[in-house]
């Protein structure tokens, strides 16, 4: 008898009124967590708090959310971008880092940011707004597109072997996913879906919204295999 693995979901800071802030997350992410078998708690972004947080958790997800800020690693910001919150990307960047340093064996999902984050850790870069370099930008704003798997072979998750639909609404891209970090999907217009580090247990990124994807293999089944990957024997 196993029991069901805690799964740690990031969280935004949100400012209900001047000066009052509150943590924040999509109900979706940890409702797709328990429908697979997991239990979800919401990670409360304190970096005082991080390491005996994912010292507890048994995975971790990293939501979705604004955009990175790229003067951190020594980027200028694009006009567009719409900045995620200081204190959420100082401790999701050292949450990332601690992962990597300290708990390599720990699960990984990444989801649109979280998969950003997760390659610009592994020296990655991104296109930070799309519609500079793709025609087709649109159809990854609030809209479904298709996922085409890199190869069909054994390597290839079997949620992501027949490819798909996904909902995507995201206006930058990983364009180097960075050391370490394969490619196994793309868009139909290229842009990079899903990267995996081959180095870890499961340490996975997807630059769609799997807990908003009617598609079950492309939604609930990423989380299947998170929880999966995490559950204690």
């Amino acid at each position: 008898m196993h029991r069901a693995p805690l799964i740690g979901i990031t969280s935004d800071l949100i400012e209900r009124s001047p000066g009052r802030w509150s943590v924040a997350s999509n109900i979706a992410y940890a409702e797709k967590v328990a429908q697979a078998g997991g239990v979800p708690v919401v990670l409360a972004p304190i970096p005082e708090a991080l390491e005996q947080q994912i010292a507890r958790c048994d995975g971790i997800v990293l939501t979705g959310g604004d955009d990175p800020d790229m003067r951190q690693w020594g980027i200028e910001n694009h006009p567009r971008a719409t900045l995620m919150h200081p204190q959420r990307q100082r401790y999701e960047t050292a949450l990332i880092d601690l992962l990597r340093r300290s708990f390599p064996e720990k699960p990984v999902l990444g989801i649109c940011l979280g998969m950003q984050l997760m390659c610009l850790d592994a020296g990655g870069q991104l296109d930070q707004h799309l519609p500079d370099s793709v025609a087709t930008a649109d159809q990854h704003r609030n809209a479904d597109h298709r996922i085409i798997p890199r190869s069909a072979d054994a390597a290839c998750p079997a949620w992501l072997l027949m490819g798909g639909s996904a909902a995507s609404n995201h206006h930058q891209g990983v364009r180097d996913p960075g050391r370490g970090m394969t490619v196994l999907a793309t868009s139909d217009d290229c842009i990079i879906e899903a990267v995996r580090d081959d180095r870890r247990r499961f340490y996975v990124g997807v630059q769609w919204h799997p807990e908003r994807t009617t598609d079950e293999r492309l939604g609930l089944d990423v989380f299947k295999a998170l929880i999966e990957a995490a559950t204690v024997r």
